[in-house]
C-alpha cells in the first residue's frame, strides 16, 4: 500500500489526478498522522475530520479532477483567515466563536484547485509576536520540541514540518511567514504588495501584511504561490513559471550578514549559514559579492510604531479584559502611532532609500534569523518588554521587507551545530516572486534538504 503522509503536494496531485490515489485516502492518511503527532507538536487550533473527509470525496467527485492543480492534497490555514463553517479564533479568547459564513478568498482559491482544508493552525493573540502560544495551545518546532516553532504563522509551520500536510497557508505583516519557515527547516514565501489576496484582520497592517505559502519544496511553494495568484495552469496543474532552477540565469546577488537593527547582532551559526549559501550561488555562476543595504539608523523605531498601530487597529472592539497582558500594552502603545503610521512616510522613505540598491543587485541574500528560536514557553503569560526583547533580538532581518511591500523568502540551507536546520533569507525586487522561487529551485538542487523533521530527541543547543 502507497502511503502519501509525507509525499510533497506535487507527487499527490499527480497521483490523485492520475487515479493512482483517490482524495479520501490521502486526506484520512493525513489525519491519521495528525491524530499521532499533534499531542507532540501543538500545531491545529481545530481538526476538521469529518467536513475533511466530506470534502475529499466532492473532490473526487468533480468532473474536472484531472485539471485540478492541487487535486486532493490536504492543507492548513492558519486561524486568522476565514474558513467557511469554522470559528476564526485569531489566537485569543476575546474573538468570538460565530461559524464563518464565506471562505477567504485564499481558501477559495486552494478549495476551486482540489485542495482540501484539514483543519486551523495555531497562532499567538492576534497574531502579533514571533512565538506561537495563547489560550488555545503552544505550537512546537517538529525538530526540537522544546523550541518555538515561531510565529505568527507557527502552528502552519509545525504542521507542514512535522508530515501533517504538505502545505499551510500562513501569512506575514512583521516576518510571520519567514520567521516559523527558518524555524522548522521550509520555505516560506511573503509575496509582494499586492500579488496575492490580503484580507487580514482590520487593515491588513497598514498594507504591510501579505498571504503566502508554506512548503517543503521549491516545487510545492511555488505551486501554491501559483493558486494564491490566480495564475495556476489550466488544465496541466502546473504554474506559469519555471522551476528548473534555470530560468534566472547569471543574477547579481549581494551578501549582507549585517542585522538591520543597531544593538542586534547575528550570531555567527546563522552569519556562517548565510556566507556558505553565496558560496553555493558563486560556484552556479551567480555574480555573488558582499554588499549592505543602506538602512537607515530610524528602521528600529519606525519598524515598532508599525508593529505596534498594527496590533492597535485589530484590537479595537475586542473586550481588553479578555486579550492577554502583552496584546493589551502591545496595543496600547500603537494607538499613538496609528494616526503616523497611516501616513504611509516612512515607508515610502525607506522604498526611495533602498531601491538604488535594488537596481544594482536582483537578489539579496541575508541570515534568515539572528539565533537560534526561543523556548516553548508561556510567554504569554509573561510581560510585554521580555516579549520585545526575545523577539527583536532572534528575528530582526525580517520587518524592512514588510515596510517596502517588497517580495522576500525564506528557505532551508545546511545544518547548524545543533543539528536543527540552517536557512537563509532572499529579497527581490517588486514583481520578482518566480525569480526567488527559481533560486531557491536551484539552490535545492545543489544542496538538498531533509522536508520533514524525525521527531526524535531535542537537539543540543548550538553556540549563541
Amino acid at each position: 500500500m502507497t502511503s502519501w503522509a509525507g509525499r510533497t503536494a506535487a507527487e499527490i496531485a499527480a497521483a490523485v489526478r492520475e487515479g493512482r490515489a483517490t482524495p479520501r485516502e490521502v486526506v484520512a492518511e493525513h489525519l491519521a498522522r495528525i491524530e499521532l503527532l499533534d499531542v507532540r507538536v501543538g500545531a491545529f487550533r481545530q481538526l476538521r475530520t469529518a467536513a475533511a473527509l466530506a470534502e475529499a470525496d466532492e473532490v473526487a467527485a468533480r468532473p474536472d479532477l484531472a485539471a485540478l492543480p492541487l487535486a486532493g492534497v490536504p492543507v492548513a490555514v492558519k486561524d486568522n483567515l476565514p474558513v467557511r463553517g469554522e470559528a476564526t479564533r485569531n489566537g485569543s479568547a476575546a474573538s468570538g466563536d460565530a461559524p464563518a459564513g464565506e471562505d477567504h478568498v485564499t481558501v477559495a482559491r486552494l478549495r476551486a484547485a482540489g485542495a482540501v482544508v484539514v483543519g486551523l493552525t495555531n497562532v499567538p493573540e492576534l497574531c502579533v509576536f514571533g512565538t506561537t502560544d495563547g489560550v488555545h495551545g503552544t505550537a512546537r518546532n517538529p525538530w526540537d520540541t522544546t523550541r518555538t516553532a515561531g510565529g505568527s504563522s507557527g502552528g502552519s509551520a509545525a504542521a507542514v514540518a512535522a508530515g501533517m500536510v504538505p502545505l499551510a497557508l500562513g501569512n506575514d505583516g512583521m516576518g510571520s511567514l519567514r520567521i516559523p519557515a527558518a524555524n522548522c527547516g521550509l520555505i516560506g514565501l511573503k509575496p509582494g504588495h499586492g500579488t496575492v489576496p490580503a484580507g487580514i484582520g482590520r487593515g491588513d497592517w497598514f498594507g504591510m501584511s501579505e498571504n503566502g505559502p508554506l512548503a517543503t519544496t521549491a516545487e510545492d511553494a511555488r505551486l501554491m504561490f501559483a493558486v494564491l495568484a490566480g495564475t495556476d495552469g489550466a488544465g496541466t496543474g502546473a504554474a506559469a513559471t519555471d522551476t528548473a532552477g534555470t530560468g534566472a540565469g547569471a543574477l547579481s546577488v549581494a551578501v549582507s550578514v549585517r542585522s538591520p537593527l543597531p544593538g542586534v547582532t547575528v550570531s555567527r551559526p546563522y552569519a556562517d549559514t548565510a556566507r556558505a549559501a553565496a558560496g553555493v550561488l558563486a560556484g552556479a555562476g551567480h555574480r555573488v559579492r558582499r554588499a549592505d543595504p543602506p538602512y537607515p539608523v530610524w528602521l528600529g523605531t519606525t519598524s515598532l510604531a508599525h508593529w505596534t498601530a498594527g496590533t492597535a487597529v485589530d484590537a479595537e472592539g475586542l473586550d481588553p479584559r479578555r486579550l492577554t497582558r502583552r496584546t493589551r500594552v502591545h496595543a496600547g502603545m500603537g494607538r499613538r502611532f496609528v494616526d503616523s503610521v497611516r501616513t504611509g512616510v516612512r515607508r515610502q522613505q525607506l522604498r526611495e532609500r533602498l531601491t538604488p540598491f535594488f537596481e544594482e543587485h536582483e537578489v539579496l541574500l541575508t541570515p534568515a534569523l539572528a539565533r537560534r528560536g526561543p523556548a516553548a514557553a508561556e510567554w504569554h503569560k509573561r510581560g510585554w518588554l521580555p516579549n520585545l526583547l526575545v523577539n527583536t533580538a532572534y528575528s530582526p532581518l525580517t520587518p524592512p521587507w514588510n515596510l517596502t511591500g517588497w517580495p522576500a523568502m525564506v528557505m532551508p540551507f545546511g545544518t547548524l551545530p545543533s543539528g536543527m536546520p540552517g536557512a537563509v533569507q532572499l529579497v527581490g525586487r517588486p514583481g520578482s516572486e518566480t525569480l526567488l522561487l527559481e533560486l531557491a529551485a536551484q539552490l535545492e538542487e545543489l544542496r538538498p534538504w531533509t522536508r520533514t523533521a524525525p521527531l526524535g530527541v531535542p537537539a543540543q543547543e548550538e553556540a549563541e
